[in-house]
């Protein structure tokens, strides 16, 4: 398997230096979670740009153990890290939401569980904007199939290096990158609220979802599941339409 992984780290990287340069950027910035996925495209960035590649914590309600693998990934992989702490920023929003007579919800409400997503988008275009770098999404192709993703959000990106790859195929190139087991073993969650995960809010195993793409073998009710999923955020993979007037 290393001969595989080789290429295909080789592949990544020669596209995200050629989607880089060809937009007139330095380098990349990369919004790290603790996760595998973060990692990966963290570590195809630095070998692109290893000297303008930068990742960005965003701690929002985070817990511990996210923040500490996020750091751990840095010095992995060895690129400069910032940590933009946005707890203060999340809470006074939504404040000023509730001031204006909307109702907030409580955490597991989508639309308040969103904010936190869109927040750090925000903050990561910010970076790239002051460094004159792209903003490297982490979203693989198990999410992008489901729409398992935050529309503007963690959905706001420049690139997406991994989009073409399912989660197991992350995992396998993680391990090829040399990052720590933990992190390529650790259940995925985007830590929306405490206990979330990511294959308990689909509903679906990633490695079902990696099956259907793949044509393995999955239930009938995980093909429903997943088939449903893509209908109903297929609005997430599209532009904006556009009323075009004669």
């Amino acid at each position: 398997m290393a001969e595989p992984m080789e290429g295909l780290a080789a592949s990544i990287v020669s596209w995200i230096r050629a989607r880089v340069e060809e937009a007139g950027r330095r380098g990349c910035v990369v919004g790290v979670s603790g996760g595998v996925d973060s990692a990966v495209a963290l570590a195809l960035c630095q070998r692109a740009f290893p000297k303008d590649t930068v990742g960005v914590v965003l701690p929002c309600y985070s817990s511990p153990e996210d923040l500490a693998d996020a750091q751990l990934v840095l010095e992995t992989v060895g690129v400069p890290g910032y940590t933009v702490e946005l707890t203060r920023v999340h809470d006074s929003l939504l404040e000023a939401i509730e001031g204006g007579g909307i109702e907030v919800g409580d955490e597991r409400d989508p639309a308040r569980v969103n904010l936190k997503p869109r927040l750090r988008m925000a903050t990561l275009y910010f970076v790239a904007a002051r460094l004159g770098y792209l903003v490297v999404g982490t979203g693989n192709a198990s999410e992008l199939t489901v729409g398992y993703f935050t529309k503007y959000g963690d959905g706001g990106v420049d690139l997406l290096p991994l989009g073409d790859l399912v989660k197991g195929e992350v995992r396998l190139l993680a391990r090829y990158l040399g990052l720590p087991e933990r992190i390529v073993e650790k259940e995925p969650s985007a830590g929306l609220w405490p206990g979330q995960t990511d294959e308990g809010e689909m509903g679906v195993s990633y490695a079902a979802i990696d099956a259907y793409l793949r044509g393995g073998k999955v239930s009938p009710e995980e093909r429903d599941r997943i088939e449903n999923m893509r209908r109903l955020n297929y609005h997430k993979l599209k532009p904006p339409p556009v009323c075009h007037l004669k």
